[in-house]
């Protein structure tokens, strides 16, 4: 027990330096989002998350959004808890049987405009969960999905640009 404490107090921290450059990349995307929303709405973009029975790597990105370094609430993006309050919801994992009519309810609480947005390879064809026999299948197999953001799981900057997807090509319609 001895040594452990003594490599806790003598080793740096396993922890990334702090940049006093805020990156131009993500700063260039929040600006697009602030247009964006702007355009669309007229104010900030709600959503909501639901986990249908995923693994929880996705929502790991997802909440790393919430952190310091992306802090998605300066780009206009907030996370609400109700579907009431929400323009987006955003749906990780392959949908549980006991999780399909939870999600349809959900997506029929929130108002119009609404977009579904499926996270990670899971929630699109049920990934390596697919063929169980507690599965009902990807998200599109419960709702019409708008955008599907690959990847097992996605990083946070895939997440906050298929965001902006969103809210682009519904400004086109």
């Amino acid at each position: 027990m001895r040594k452990f404490l003594i490599e806790g107090l003598t080793r740096r921290p396993l922890t990334e330096p702090l940049t006093t450059q805020p990156d131009p990349a993500l700063e260039d995307l929040g600006a697009m989002f602030r247009s964006a929303q702007h355009r669309r709405l007229g104010r900030s973009l709600s959503i909501r998350m639901v986990d249908a029975g995923s693994c929880n790597g996705c929502e790991l990105e997802i909440n790393a959004l919430s952190n310091p370094f992306y802090d998605l609430e300066r780009f206009g993006l907030r996370f609400v808890a109700s579907p009431r309050h929400a323009d987006v919801l955003m749906v990780t994992g392959p949908v549980a049987k006991n999780m399909a009519e939870a999600l349809r309810r959900t997506y029929d609480a929130m108002p119009d405009p609404k977009w579904v947005v499926a996270v990670g390879d899971c929630a699109q064809d049920g990934g390596c969960f697919a063929g169980s026999y507690a599965i009902a299948g990807g998200v599109s197999s419960i709702l019409a999905v708008d955008l599907h953001i690959p990847g097992c799981p996605p990083a946070p900057i895939a997440l906050l640009k298929g965001l902006l997807v969103v809210l682009e090509s519904a400004a086109r319609v």
